[in-house]
């Protein structure tokens, strides 16, 4: 196929429906002038999604045939263009939805859909879609449509991948920082699917209204204002072009849409092919909310890597002082079990045929590899790891003690073990043994909450973490050696954003190592502790990331020097608490290069650190 040129237009919308469609046609005109054929525009082009109630939503929505999308229409039919917008649309039988259409060359509509997810008070007004939205062929390639929040998610956009689509279409009506530099990228990158994304900038509310409520909230009035970064972003999770921050924008780049029909990792694994839809049947399953009591408010993790004796040695320094989870990449399960003797720390300890979760008295338990890779035969069996002691029935060491933090109370042994009665998911286990071989996702039961694990290849399929995330787990140890850049830079902290979950990924030592924690902070700003003008939360931003540098030193110095960071708490709460806004002033932020190691703010100024180059890495939510 040619190359196909396509726009991501940003632009500001008020509450005059005239206005916002002027605004619409000049940057139309101003796309297809640049030579762009696929035009794609913000969420909520006719009007401010501020509404007194659902019958003015519906009054002041588009109607099939109405002036605002029969100038669409015709805009597409004099350039000859595709075009993408999203409106609120009165449909004939009295649903008001927040609806994608697309007009072709001719300015008829191709297709149709409305969002699935809504938001906040979106639901206040809005009637959520009662179908899937359509792939829709077009000689610019095969064509899905979605919209903002359900691209918060992985389903809607892995949805339309699956049915085939090339090129995903985007639009947003977002303040989140995080739109831009994670949830729009990553959904190209796990799906090998180009997404072209535009967002809206200016007063995402009533400007009359933006100094009471920027009062009301403690953040400045230009945090209510759409964050920009309309994009175009490739199959790898590229971004081939970005607009800015603020003001209108036309972002324009030349796609090719084949190059989305190769689903193939450097290693030749179809990551479509090898998907177990027998594994994520929880996704299907009616909503519910956690069922399990919360875990605790933090824990102490660590992160090894290295060779046979150096993850040894550096497990027992991370459980002597004080990890109670330490994963390490690779190791021999029953030498690191060892290196545990005397504490209650528990380990995951990477091998062949995947994790294994070990304490001082041995296994407590395995997760076999679920997925297949195109070396290993397109076969699921996993190498069981044999000759290993196993942990005793009265595993005294952690079940004994475990406390419902909400409560402070102990938990019966049937909360504990999922005896009768509690419901048990599958796969689901405590640490009193070893589970046998299971072709599952195991999850465990420890003092401080609940644990799954996740093995290397495993770690591309977002589906497996949204099961975890359904069966109440609160920490997701991955042991993985990372074939894509895009799968330690945006895979695995949207695993750990869109799911709520705290995800430590330990990689060899060429590569970096992670921990992506929660903070107790649910909202944007972090003067922020209430809820949105809406009723609902605010969108969480990327989560606490705390990187090991790739080539760090094997060992800590004996004694931590001024300005060592050490092993920090991690919040285990899965139910609770809120993701760290990069760049914001007394939040955690992303590291930035400082000589060989790497600095972070966190919400203590006293605490900002420099890490060592050392294999132990933590994060605290603060």
């Amino acid at each position: 196929m040619a190359p196909v040129r396509v726009a991501a237009v940003q632009l500001a919308a008020s509450q005059d429906v005239d206005g916002n469609l002027a605004a619409c046609l000049r940057l139309i005109d101003d796309a297809a002038a640049q030579g762009a054929q696929l035009i794609v525009l913000p969420e909520f082009c006719n009007h401010l999604s501020y509404y007194a109630d659902r019958a003015q939503a519906h009054q002041l929505a588009t109607r099939p045939g109405d002036p605002f999308l029969t100038a669409v229409a015709d805009r597409a039919r004099r350039h000859g263009v595709h075009i993408k917008i999203n409106v609120t649309h009165a449909h004939p039988d009295g649903r008001t939805g927040g609806t994608n259409f697309l007009f072709g060359p001719d300015g008829a509509v191709l297709g149709q859909c409305d969002k699935q997810t809504l938001m906040g008070a979106e639901n206040d007004h809005l009637d959520p879609a009662t179908e899937v939205g359509p792939i829709i062929e077009t000689p610019l390639g095969r064509l899905g449509m979605y919209a903002c929040m359900e691209g918060v998610i992985n389903e809607v956009a892995r949805g339309l991948a699956l049915r085939g689509a090339q090129v995903l279409l985007n639009s947003l009506n977002s303040f989140a920082l995080d739109e831009a530099s994670l949830h729009i990228p990553v959904r190209a990158a796990e799906n090998k699917v180009w997404v072209v994304a535009a967002n809206k900038v200016g007063p995402l509310l009533p400007e009359e209204h933006l100094p009471r409520l920027s009062a009301a909230l403690g953040v400045p009035a230009e945090w209510l204002h759409g964050a920009g970064e309309s994009q175009i972003v490739a199959p790898d999770g590229t971004v081939l072009a970005k607009g800015p921050r603020t003001g209108e924008a036309v972002v324009i780049a030349d796609i090719d849409p084949d190059l989305a029909d190769g689903k193939r990792r450097p290693d030749g694994t179809d990551i479509f092919a090898t998907r177990r839809p027998d594994l994520y049947t929880d996704i299907a399953e009616p909503p519910h909310g956690r069922r399990r009591p919360p875990g605790a408010d933090n824990i102490q993790v660590a992160v090894v890597r290295g060779d046979a004796a150096t993850a040894e040695r550096e497990t027992a320094l991370a459980a002597a002082s004080g990890a109670q989870l330490i994963v390490v990449h690779e190791g021999d399960p029953a030498a690191v079990a060892a290196a545990l003797d005397g504490t209650r720390a528990h380990a995951v300890v990477g091998t062949p045929g995947g994790p294994v979760l070990v304490d001082a008295t041995g296994v407590v338990a395995r997760q076999p590899r679920l997925h297949s890779a195109a070396n290993d035969g397109n076969s699921w069996v996993a190498t069981a790891t044999q000759g290993l002691p196993s942990a005793a029935a009265d595993h005294s060491g952690t079940v004994h003690t475990s406390w419902d933090v909400a409560t402070s109370q102990k938990l019966s042994a049937a909360q504990e073990t999922g005896a009768p009665g509690t419901a048990p998911e599958p796969g689901a286990q405590a640490a009193t043994g070893p589970a046998p071989e299971t072709d599952a996702l195991v999850t465990v039961d420890l003092a401080w909450g609940r644990l799954a694990m996740v093995a290397g290849g495993d770690s591309i399929y977002p589906e497996l973490f949204r099961v975890a995330a359904l069966r109440d787990v609160d920490v997701v140890a991955v042991t993985v050696e990372t074939a894509e850049t895009w799968e330690l830079a945006l895979g695995l902290p949207e695993r750990a954003a869109e799911n709520r979950l705290n995800v430590v990924a330990a990689t060899p030592v060429h590569q970096e190592a992670a921990v992506f924690a929660l903070s107790p902070d649910f909202t944007l700003w972090t003067a922020w502790q209430g809820r949105s003008p809406g009723g609902s939360a605010t969108r969480w931003s990327r989560p606490c990331r705390r990187a090991r540098p790739r080539g760090a030193r094997t060992s800590p110095p004996p004694r931590p020097p001024t300005g060592w960071c050490p092993a920090r708490p991690i919040s285990s709460t899965a139910a609770r608490g809120g993701w760290c806004t990069p760049s914001q002033k007394g939040r955690p932020r992303w590291p930035k290069r400082s000589g060989t190691s790497r600095t972070w703010s966190t919400t203590r100024p006293s605490s900002t650190c420099t890490t060592p180059s050392t294999s132990i890495s933590s994060c605290s939510p603060s």
